[in-house]
């Protein structure tokens, strides 16, 4: 099998590096290339990028950074289609992550996103796009489900990986 997983942040870093560790442990037969960090490659992904090297935060270095992330994007269009993944696993960072599913959609590239983004919080109307770019969410937080359900979004609750690292490593 054959994984292209997308996290833009250390925290994405830290599960996607979990969520490789766990898949390793099912399937030996596993290759994972990724935009993330050294955890992730530490848990065995290729590591294509480095989140260091895609965090813009704030309107204006979002601005001042529009050529580069619009490069970023194109080349990750163009590394998917070389890598030819059984599926992509987007892992929250969802300015990118959303962009990069909707494009996935129309190249018939299955997409799971873990660690949905929060949009029951704000921006509600992204469930719709959701709904139409993502195949299957796998969401940490309960009530998520319930959500993502109301709209008949494919969703399922995988657990919070914190809590459940901090429970498995006998913290509480």
């Amino acid at each position: 099998m054959k994984l292209y997983i997308i996290a833009g942040e250390a925290s994405g870093d830290l599960h996607g590096s979990n969520l490789i560790k766990a898949l390793v442990q099912l399937q030996t037969e596993i290759k994972c290339r990724v935009w993330g960090g050294d955890l992730m490659q530490a848990a065995g992904g290729v590591l294509v990028r480095h989140y260091r090297d895609l965090a813009f935060m704030g309107f204006w270095e979002v601005l001042k950074n529009l050529r580069t992330i619009l490069q970023n994007l194109r080349f990750c269009q163009q590394d998917i289609l070389a890598f030819q993944p059984d599926a992509i696993v987007l892992i929250d960072y969802p300015g990118f992550n959303l962009r990069i599913a909707k494009w996935a959609k129309k190249q018939g590239i299955p997409v799971i996103y873990y660690i949905a983004p929060q949009i029951w919080a704000w921006h509600t109307s992204r469930v719709h796009s959701i709904k139409r770019d993502v195949d299957k969410m796998l969401v940490i937080l309960p009530f998520e489900k319930a959500f993502y359900d109301k709209y008949d979004v494919q969703a399922e609750f995988v657990g919070h990986p914190l809590l459940d690292a901090l429970v498995g490593g006998n913290f509480i």
